[in-house]
């Protein structure tokens, strides 16, 4: 039977179609480039070639240096790196205390927070409704014994991006290294790891158009981090185990696109979220834009519906051929509502009713004009039943 639906894809945070180029490189090099990069003979010297242009073209991504970059499985490895690494490294010393955000991502709090069961101290930044964490908050919470700050570039949520570089400045005063996980900004905005001052930086593969299971760590140098897979030299001896050579490569090719792109595709995706959000809140009583509406990756938009569940409205959106989310894509199953919405000082009720646009450089004004079409209706149904249910009850 053909399937008549229309399909609208607007969970690019969660990931992003691999490009056309990607996808030739990964297959071309799976066919013909098989050799081990870290063998001396001819196949493995084609193969580390090809790993070579591959981290050039990352580091060109985010104005590093290849030697900077370290590649790992995802993002989340990246960030495990990046926070174990370091957190080993500094267990010698006194300084034995971590402070991050209550937005972070589930790879970076989850980390913490098992640092924190390891005997480190743990401050979580809480943000008003804005999604901003402030300076002013940081400063209060860095101490003597601060030896890690993680604070993100920019939110999968919400989108909002923090004031990296001051916050940067505030832990490097205080002596203590500074992680960002920016696996949501990489490839969307223009990220130069020099301007941003931070000490380590997480990215994935998979959000800007390259294969799932890539991902890289840039490391300044001079940081000390205790690798977390240990055999092998790889990597110059950060991540043991012998490089995905074809998936890499397929990053290296996202990477330079992403970086082609960025000029049009940034207000390109501004424009069709703001036209999202415009006619959603033009259309449809009782609904709210979470967080900062200014200091944002142009592509994303989390609008909470009051009077009806978001798992609900997802379901309904996705039967009429619409992909959206309610948050993150690895926290999928949870019945607890959003922890970012939540840290935001958002009541439960408006963490519940949230939902997540994700654009990307697919997505067409005649798309963002059908779901705005669409979504008056379905509120309205999903509000009825709700009430209802209610009096039911």
């Amino acid at each position: 039977m053909v399937e008549t639906t229309v399909r609208i894809y607007l969970d690019y945070n969660a990931t992003s179609p691999p490009a056309q180029e990607v996808v030739d490189r990964v297959a071309l090099l799976m066919r013909e480039t098989y050799g081990n990069p870290s063998s001396i003979h001819a196949y493995g010297q084609a193969a580390k070639a090809v790993l070579d242009e591959a981290r050039a073209a990352v580091a060109r991504l985010i104005g590093a240096e290849p030697g900077e970059v370290v590649f790992t499985a995802s993002g989340t490895e990246a960030d495990n790196l990046a926070l174990r690494g370091a957190a080993e490294a500094l267990e010698p010393s006194s300084r034995r205390h971590i402070v991050t955000s209550g937005l972070e991502h589930e790879a970076v709090l989850t980390t913490c927070r098992a640092l924190a069961r390891r005997g480190w101290s743990l401050t979580e930044l809480r943000t008003g409704p804005d999604g901003i964490v402030t300076t002013e908050a940081l400063e209060a919470a860095v101490t003597p014994e601060t030896g890690l700050v993680a604070i993100m570039h920019a939110n999968n949520e919400i989108g909002v991006i923090q004031p990296i570089a001051e916050l940067a400045a505030i832990a490097r005063r205080a002596g203590a290294l500074f992680h960002t996980d920016a696996v949501q900004s990489v490839g969307k905005i223009p990220v130069s790891v020099r301007s941003l001052g931070v000490d380590t930086l997480a990215l994935s593969g998979h959000k800007f158009g390259g294969p799932k299971g890539t991902g890289a760590l840039w490391v300044r140098r001079g940081v000390r981090l205790v690798a977390s897979l240990t055999g092998g030299r790889q990597e110059r001896n950060r991540r043991a185990g012998t490089e995905n050579v074809p998936a890499l490569a397929g990053l290296g090719v996202a990477a330079d696109l992403a970086a082609a792109r960025l000029p049009e595709s940034g207000p390109r995706l501004r424009a069709l979220r703001d036209e999202l959000e415009a006619g959603t809140l033009a259309s449809v009583p009782g609904t709210a834009v979470n967080g900062d509406r200014e200091r944002r990756v142009p592509n994303t938009s989390s609008l909470s519906f009051d009077g009806i569940e978001a798992e609900s409205l997802l379901i309904a959106l996705d039967l009429e051929g619409i992909a959206v989310s309610t948050g993150s894509a690895c926290s999928s199953g949870s019945l607890e509502p959003s922890h970012v919405l939540r840290a935001m000082g958002l009541t439960e009720t408006r963490a519940r009713n949230s939902i997540r646009f994700s654009l990307g450089l697919a997505t067409t004004a005649d798309e963002i004009a059908a779901v705005v079409a669409v979504l008056p209706a379905l509120v309205t149904k999903l509000r009825r039943l709700g009430r209802t249910a209610a009096a039911l009850g």
